[in-house]
């Protein structure tokens, strides 16, 4: 995602006058299957102009690396390997994220009509907050302020660590982790709401000590379980999708692009 922290959120960001098509997915998918996907709807937004929210899982559970992200020195890939956990490179930036206990958002939409990427991530995590505190959760955005000097590329911290402005916090803690990729007409925003658990997994292969988070999550705020149809029966109607149908299950494009490890391991 890109660095520059976002500014005061303005509604217009968001176009009221979208189409939204909801791709619901509780079953899971591996992370090469959902990177793949969130990828297809990216082209398929800049074909057609359509606009997308996408709710799934990650089925196993994968740790993601950002685009950018320094991974071959930031990690212990052989203490990932003898962990038998999947890895997968997002195609959006940002840091590492571990995915088990989550609901995963992706929104897929046009840029047209759209302020800039600090304006419209800030936008999405608006109604992200909205959703939440639905549910009950004290969810608010972090007021923005200048990246700290010590979260570089070359720091070791997890998606989950730190904020910079417009994420989603409850009593100063991240509850949600995003990372933003724009490509011609489109952009693609997809990110983490922690239902339980924790980013453990980061540090464990972190070949750095210290590499600590202050996630929070929304059972823990809530105190009690929460599950992935309650937070997506939310999520979609804060997003006030209205009657548009839902949008025909894709097939899932070939993964083999995220499958490769030339492409996980790349940096």
């Amino acid at each position: 995602m890109k660095s520059e922290p976002p500014s005061p959120f303005r509604p217009s960001v968001v176009p009221s006058q979208l189409q939204w098509h909801l791709l619901l997915e509780p079953a899971g998918r591996s992370g090469p299957e959902n990177m793949a996907l969130d990828s297809a709807l990216l082209a398929e937004v800049n074909r057609t102009g359509r606009a997308f929210l996408r709710l799934y899982r990650f089925d196993p559970p994968c740790l993601s690396f950002g685009r950018h992200e320094p991974a071959r020195s930031r990690y212990d890939r052989a203490a990932i390997a003898r962990l038998g956990i999947e890895v997968v490179r997002r195609p959006t930036g940002g840091r590492a994220v571990w995915h088990e206990h989550e609901v995963t958002y992706a929104v897929v939409m046009p840029v047209a009509g759209v302020a800039r990427l600090r304006d419209s991530y800030r936008a999405i995590h608006a109604r992200l907050a909205a959703a939440l505190r639905r549910l009950g959760a004290d969810a608010t955005l972090a007021s923005d302020r200048p990246r700290p000097p010590s979260i570089t590329l070359d720091h070791p911290s997890p998606c989950f660590a730190t904020s910079v402005g417009g994420e989603v916090l409850v009593d100063g803690r991240k509850l949600v982790g995003s990372a933003q990729l724009r490509e011609g007409t489109a952009l693609l925003q997809h990110g983490s709401i922690l239902l339980d658990g924790s980013q453990e997994m980061v540090r464990r292969v972190s070949r750095e000590q210290g590499a600590g988070s202050r996630e929070t999550t929304l059972s823990a705020v809530l105190r009690r379980p929460v599950s992935f149809a309650e937070v997506a029966a939310a999520i979609v109607a804060a997003w006030d999708i209205g009657p548009s149908p839902s949008f025909p299950v894709l097939p899932c494009p070939s993964p083999s692009a995220f499958l490769d490890p030339a492409w996980t391991w790349r940096r």
